[in-house]
């Protein structure tokens, strides 16, 4: 199923699924996997620890972000998929952010890491009907189809990837 089989957009969550392109999300989620590849080690390197502004997270945090989100997503997920009346909680991702190891983490484990976590939600999706994309995922006060949860997970990689480029990247002073 592609983006534009989304019956409705959550509303909080579209920022992150409008920005994929409308293809499969199987297509989709072999793009996501080539952009984690394709990260500039030696570059997110020389950053280190810098922010672009106080108070913003570091790389390695905007990393570790990234995989907490989506485990975070992927468990919603399955409780919708696996018809659990249970409805998850909100989570909160600035305090979760304090409670991090990553900026003592090499950028290379956090890196592998997004990587196996993405590989692993690939093969989450891929096991999904299209019957079960269209179920809906209910969690705090939000709701959303499975596909589109697939499309926000992907979407979220996305906005994060763009604010290392528009904010992050231009921090590096190579040596």
């Amino acid at each position: 199923m592609k983006k534009s089989d989304i019956k409705q957009l959550p509303e909080f969550y579209k920022k992150y699924i409008l920005l994929n392109p409308d293809e499969a999300l199987e297509q989709a989620f072999v793009s996501s996997i080539h952009q984690i590849e394709s990260l500039d080690i030696q570059k997110l390197k020389r950053i280190g620890l810098q922010v672009y502004a106080d108070g913003k997270w570091t790389i390695p945090t905007i990393l570790q972000h990234l995989i907490d989100w989506e485990r975070i997503f992927c468990y919603r997920t399955l409780i919708a998929v696996r018809n659990l009346p249970t409805i998850p909680e909100a989570h909160d991702e600035n305090y979760m952010a304090t409670q991090t190891t990553a900026d003592a983490l090499p950028i290379e484990q956090l890196i592998d890491e997004l990587h196996q976590v993405r590989l692993s939600t690939q093969a989450l999706f891929a096991g999904f009907t299209e019957e079960m994309l269209q179920l809906n995922c209910k969690f705090h006060t939000q709701q959303m189809s499975v596909l589109a949860m697939g499309f926000s997970i992907l979407g979220h990689q996305i906005h994060h990837f763009n604010i290392l480029q528009q904010r992050y990247f231009p921090l590096d002073t190579p040596s």
